[in-house]
């Protein structure tokens, strides 16, 4: 055979990062524009994205739009500086179309984006693991969008390389920094001493992928390895990690100003869905806060159940919006209100960085201990309390304003 016919072998892929949510997606392309290897500059996307209609009131889900290129297909072949994005969605319909939209904005850019199905049926994530494998080794750099991921973690048992970037955004990443700093097994912070015998023995089935991950995420000195969390939360990072502030440079450069309207927004939260807090509570501290402010819109998080989102348009007269982009991307685009209250969640240490200059007031409002649920993880409490605390530019709610409606 004639070796100059032979197929030539795939060049090496020297940034190869893993998205699951939204938001993960948006911090890559973050990290992308502040790590100074984004593909050449373009014109602000004033008007590249249709603006989100925002009524919602029935509470439907929108539908799972296809996006620029249908899944699986990919853009032109990457450079060997490019960066290479794979997309592993989950199975709800409102991240799955978020995400469409998200993969679309990253391929304007001049990403590839790979849509990869790792979710829905039982050999799907075998499946996945196999089509991902070559890529996956070959990786200089690997950048993750969650390290709590079992899926994720199972993918770090291929990498060799010897960079790491961490750029999950959400309030977890607090307690990723502090779990590998005492070198703890990873445990999102709702779950923390919930789940029974059979919840105990999947995380003991589960344990060598979950103590491999650990290692990687904590190298040793001297080992070469070198681990990067990018990231809007106040974190203290450890040993051989270092840090990077993300302050949504792209999404300035790229969106708004926004428009500004003269009332005050609500943002909604999953900690009813997540067990963390009871749904009545929740409803009447919504509903305590839509009287008290003015609030006319209510921005649902993307993992609110439709009777949830229903039930509180029923009890509080606010219009349900359900943001087909992150928040981050929603409120910049606009048109939002001066003021926008949240509960203590990802969006009041990310949405100060991304308003900067604008005008609008970023308040949080307080979680009432008594609002959580019998079956709330011991820590649950704390933690919220200290999300609230170290959020930066924003005002505070007293829990009181929130827990009447007088």
């Amino acid at each position: 055979m004639n070796p100059s016919a032979r197929t030539p072998r795939p060049t090496p892929t020297p940034t190869l990062a893993f998205v699951e949510s939204p938001v993960q997606l948006l911090n890559v392309l973050e990290w992308a524009h502040a790590q100074g290897t984004a593909p050449s500059g373009r014109a602000p996307l004033l008007a590249g994205v249709p603006r989100q209609s925002g009524r919602a009131g029935r509470a439907g889900a929108p539908a799972d739009p296809a996006g620029p290129q249908a899944p699986g297909a990919s853009a032109a072949a990457p450079a060997p500086d490019r960066l290479r994005i794979v997309v592993l969605p989950p199975t709800d319909p409102m991240s799955r179309g978020q995400l469409r939209r998200m993969a679309g904005l990253a391929r304007d850019e001049g990403y590839e984006v790979r849509w990869q199905e790792a979710r829905g049926s039982r050999l799907a994530p075998l499946r996945a693991l196999a089509a991902l494998a070559r890529d996956v080794r070959a990786a200089r750099r690997v950048v993750v969008g969650d390290p709590f991921s079992r899926y994720v973690q199972l993918l770090l048992t291929l990498v060799r390389s010897e960079e790491l970037v961490v750029v999950d955004d959400g309030t977890a990443t607090l307690e990723f920094a502090a779990q590998t700093a005492r070198g703890e097994r990873l445990v999102r912070w709702h779950r923390i001493g919930r789940g029974g015998l059979p919840a105990r023995l999947r995380e003991l089935a589960y344990a060598p992928v979950s103590a491999t991950a650990r290692r990687r995420f904590t190298p040793a000195a001297g080992t070469g390895r070198r681990i990067e969390v990018f990231t809007s939360m106040p974190v203290s990072v450890h040993g051989t990690m270092t840090l990077r502030v993300n302050d949504f440079a792209w999404t300035r450069a790229r969106f708004g100003p926004p428009r500004l309207t003269r009332g005050t927004d609500l943002v909604g939260t999953s900690l009813v869905e997540t067990g963390v807090v009871d749904g009545a509570r929740y409803l009447e501290a919504v509903r305590a806060l839509a009287l008290r402010h003015g609030a006319t819109r209510y921005f649902a998080h993307r993992r609110e159940s439709p009777e949830k989102l229903r039930a509180l348009s029923e009890a509080t007269g606010l219009e349900i919006v359900r943001p087909d982009l992150p928040l981050e991307l929603t409120a910049r685009r606009g048109p939002i209100g001066r003021t926008v209250v949240s509960f203590p969640s990802t969006v009041v240490h990310t949405l100060p960085y991304a308003l900067t200059g604008t005008g609008v007031t970023v308040a949080v409002c307080e979680v009432d201990p008594a609002w959580l649920t019998g079956s709330a993880s011991p820590r649950a409490g704390g933690f919220l309390a200290s999300v609230t605390e170290s959020a930066r530019d924003v005002q505070r709610i007293p829990v009181q304003t929130a827990s009447a409606a007088g």
